[in-house]
């Protein structure tokens, strides 16, 4: 077996549990507004906030104006990664043109572009940690965190044995340039609020 199809493999093994434990969530009265997601087999929910949208959208939108209104690009959409439990509803997902879904009707992890996460308060350790390991597990080669609390962006690159081999620092009001990845944009952040 080849390491990609090890890859799948395990993140199949989580899917039923996963599957079983979203279709209870969806019975919960999760309040509108809050976003749930399964991280190393743990719920969070975290509220929806004005600048966490904010962000999202200018992220979106500057997708949507370089690769046009038919590009993927999903927000808060379930995708399971390698892992544990590993259930992301990434903040922005950009998966490739010819992405379809697989026979339980879901998106798969390995039609994934690139990843773009807004840091919210409570599940900040998150992103840093597992969700960021498991993105690189599975080879996502571009992942960028835009972090309002400390008004700074993080590019992450050359994914590579469970972590990123290249880590850039961008302050918010600079541009992001990606130009040369996946993504191959320039991201400007000074329209991104901070709190």
């Amino acid at each position: 077996m080849t390491v990609v199809e090890d890859r799948i493999a395990m993140a199949d093994v989580d899917s039923e549990r996963l599957d079983e434990w979203f279709e209870r969530l969806e019975r919960m009265p999760v309040p509108e507004g809050f976003r749930v997601e399964i991280v190393g087999g743990n719920v969070y929910m975290t509220p929806q906030r004005d600048t966490h949208w904010a962000i999202i959208f200018r992220m979106a939108m500057a997708v949507e104006a370089r690769f046009g209104k038919d590009a993927k690009v999903f927000s808060d959409v379930r995708i399971d990664f390698p892992g544990h439990e590993n259930g992301f509803c990434p903040d922005v997902a950009v998966l490739g043109a010819d992405a379809e879904k697989d026979d339980r009707g879901r998106w798969r992890y390995t039609d994934v572009r690139f990843v773009f996460e807004v840091i919210s308060e409570g599940t900040a350790a998150n992103d840093y940690g597992p969700k960021k390991a498991a993105y690189a597990t599975a080879g996502i080669p571009l992942y960028v965190i835009a972090d309002p609390y400390l008004g700074r962006c993080f590019v992450y690159t050359d994914p590579k044995n469970g972590d990123y081999v290249t880590r850039t620092r961008v302050d918010f009001g600079d541009d992001i340039d990606l130009t040369g990845t996946v993504a191959d944009l320039t991201l400007p952040t000074d329209g991104f609020p901070r709190d």
